[in-house]
């Protein structure tokens, strides 16, 4: 496989001089930008320790090719019924309630400085319904992701919802705990287009491998601590983890339009 695609690594402090990450992820720049050092460690050790302790908590669910092990509702999972996912939105809020501080937050305000923006908040609709803040996802030992891609403005097309309407979407994700070994994500430098249906996995999560034939690749193991985001249009999967929970808290965002300044996220 063809591997120039790559990290671009930051710190916190530091970020681009020359280009705002946001164009590297949507001029596909770079596969995986990846912020250090944006929060405190011991906040992601203690977050870490209490989803371990509430692992019987967590919803799993499971499909011919694969499971999904997480705390809060992902949207894309509940367009056809919206009303349960705006009713869950909150369902992780006593998790973090029990916290020093809530990482969601804090998460958002980095990112939101690290990328110069005007504001990121939660996505509401008119009706004044919030979306979900973040999501915690664990990947536990032999557990990876299928090849798939994200793309909300595709998905809730005949929803009628706000986000249906973005110009953009990107993905953060903060590694809590890393692996032993494995669980890296493998992007590829394919955006998805109505052609590559033809690829899509029936009665499974994803899409067959031949729809990334020929495509760069880039491979990333994050370490605990790491923020990265990624344009997750672009076909990506994660490699199946080895040993100790691979635990991420993760949220889209997105912008409205080409300036990119003032964006919402969700789960």
């Amino acid at each position: 496989m063809i591997t120039t695609w790559n990290v671009s690594t930051y710190h916190y402090d530091n970020p681009p001089s020359t280009t705002n990450a946001i164009d590297l992820l949507r001029n596909d720049s770079a596969a995986v930008v990846v912020i250090k050092d944006a929060i405190a460690p011991e906040l992601f050790h203690k977050l870490a320790a209490e989803v371990s302790r509430r692992r019987d908590q967590a919803a799993v669910s499971n499909y011919s090719n694969g499971s999904l092990t997480t705390f809060g509702p992902y949207l894309a999972r509940h367009l056809s019924e919206p009303s349960y996912y705006f009713e869950a939105a909150h369902s992780t809020d006593e998790l973090f309630a029990a916290q020093p501080g809530d990482l969601r937050l804090a998460v958002r305000q980095s990112l939101r400085d690290f990328l110069g923006l005007h504001s990121l908040e939660v996505a509401r609709e008119a009706d004044q319904r919030q979306y979900a803040p973040a999501v915690i996802r664990i990947h536990s030992d032999g557990i990876g992701n299928p090849l798939h891609n994200d793309n909300i403005m595709r998905d809730a097309a005949a929803s009628g919802l706000l986000l249906s309407r973005l110009r953009y979407q990107f993905s953060c994700i903060t590694c809590l705990q890393e692996c032993d070994a494995n669980g890296e994500l493998v992007h590829y430098r394919r955006r998805w287009t109505p052609e590559h249906e033809v690829f899509k996995l029936k009665g499974g999560l994803g899409y067959h491998e031949g729809v990334v034939d020929g495509a760069e690749v880039c491979q990333f193991r994050p370490s605990t601590g790491d923020i990265y985001i990624i344009d997750p249009t672009n076909f990506h999967a994660i490699r199946a983890v080895s040993g100790s929970d691979r635990i991420t808290l993760g949220f889209f965002f997105g912008f409205f339009d080409e300036e990119c300044r003032d964006g919402v996220c969700w789960s």
